[in-house]
């Protein structure tokens, strides 16, 4: 008895005649490998469906293809062979093909004095595209840290400057009740509103480079922030990171500009748009700025 043909229903023709711009899967479960470091991800992948005519693609085609990536660092030249089979493997249906990465990237990350450590976790998102032969690719990073706000720290500033008048006033100055003074709840009575912040960092990466800037623009971003959100701390630790915040006031205009400077520097970045986000403790919207170099709207 021969073996029954499974029927094929993807190969019969659709029945409205009508492209479709991308035809694919989303949420697809699979292991990463990101500068040696195996990191759980989630891909979409797709294609354009041109012909019109035909009813659907081979999606198993896709899953398959995605197997390298368990195996092999992840790098601008693996994403493009994979598109580019994508395509092959569709050459009578497609000419565009697609694929984004969602992982989260563990970096180890030192306390500021102590001898302490911990992971930090850092969403990271790859796009890739191959459209009638151009290939694209952008790399999105989200950084964490902290923002004191310049007015708010005035503000309290004055208000501890007219208590000390008030405490003070008519009064010879000495040494040891000011220097209690100034350590007491009754010295120090306002403190500047600071909050948790995100920098979301998106760049064209150049399609040369042999490796993703992904630790490097984390690492200059946090570098050029100076208040990045910590993990393991001991009290000296914290105190080191009051004192950063109370040297490093800042805007959300600050930030984007700093981050507009110091992106440009990193190798293999060809453009970018930044986006920070302070979650106000003051009010309950969010203040937010953006910044953009050699950039267009996608």
């Amino acid at each position: 008895m021969n073996a029954l043909t499974l029927p094929d229903i993807a190969s019969q023709n659709a029945r409205q005649i009508v492209p479709l711009e991308w035809v694919g899967m989303c949420g697809i479960a699979l292991p990463i490998v990101i500068e040696g470091q195996q990191l759980t991800a989630t891909a979409d992948a797709g294609v354009s469906l041109d012909d019109g005519e035909a009813r659907g693609i081979h999606m198993s085609r896709l899953y398959l293809a995605l197997e390298v990536l368990e195996s092999q660092d992840l790098n601008p030249l693996l994403l493009k062979k994979i598109l580019q089979q994508f395509l092959d493997s569709h050459d009578d249906l497609s000419i565009c093909a697609f694929l984004r990465i969602r992982t989260q990237m563990l970096l180890k990350r030192p306390a500021l004095v102590s001898p302490l450590s911990g992971w930090k976790s850092y969403p990271v998102s790859i796009d890739a595209s191959l459209k009638n032969g151009m290939f694209h690719v952008e790399l999105k990073v989200e950084v964490n840290y902290s923002s004191t706000c310049p007015c708010s720290a005035a503000l309290a500033r004055q208000l501890i400057q007219q208590q000390f008048v008030s405490d003070f006033a008519n009064k010879p100055l000495q040494h040891a009740e000011v220097l209690t003074w100034l350590g007491s709840s009754q010295g120090i009575v306002a403190t500047p509103h600071s909050q948790r912040s995100t920098a979301s960092l998106q760049t064209l990466i150049s399609s040369e480079v042999q490796q993703f800037p992904i630790k490097m623009l984390i690492d200059e971003a946090e570098r050029a922030l100076g208040t990045a959100v910590q993990t393991a701390v001991k009290r000296a630790d914290e105190q080191a990171f009051a004192l950063a915040n109370g040297q490093n006031l800042m805007f959300c205009e600050d930030a984007a500009r700093r981050l507009n400077v110091v992106l440009k520097t990193v190798p293999g970045v060809n453009g970018f748009n930044v986006k920070v986000v302070h979650a106000e403790s003051l009010h309950s919207h969010d203040a937010v700025a953006e910044s953009r170099w050699n950039w267009r709207a996608r």
